[in-house]
């Protein structure tokens, strides 16, 4: 039922706030915290990928931290690639998942390559950057 004297009625649920959810997904705080120790400070730039690609993995040790390093990589490319690469936006595939959505219409599951990259290291966060903003 629609009472109009109660105002305008929510949103559908597929609605989102892409700036709201880019300052979300950006925290990244695992992250943050193990570049910080190993002298790497990540401020959103193509070049902190570079340093991150050559921080040790000691996290490979402890798979929990594995898992969740790993999103958070992923996360952290996308925040990159959203705050450089000009038409980036953040989506949400109706699984719940975060893709970047490049101004071409191409989807990139960041989280995917940033679970692989905490796992073996390949591909560099840096070349999939690259990647990425030359399309």
């Amino acid at each position: 039922m629609n009472f109009p004297f109660l105002g305008k009625r929510r949103e559908h649920p597929r609605v989102h706030d892409a700036e709201g959810i880019g300052e979300l997904l950006a925290d990244c705080d695992l992250l943050r915290s193990q570049a910080l120790r190993e002298g790497v400070r990540l401020d959103d730039s193509a070049r902190s990928l570079e340093q991150l690609d050559q921080v040790l993995p000691r996290w490979r040790a402890d798979e929990e931290i594995l898992t969740w390093l790993g999103n958070d990589a992923g996360l952290y490319l996308g925040t990159v690639i959203v705050r450089t690469v000009p038409g980036a936006v953040w989506a949400i595939r109706p699984d719940g998942q975060p893709v970047v959505r490049l101004a071409s219409g191409r989807e990139f599951d960041v989280v995917a390559n940033g679970q692989a990259w905490a796992e073996d290291g390949v591909p560099e966060l840096s070349q999939l950057y690259g990647e990425v903003a030359e399309a």
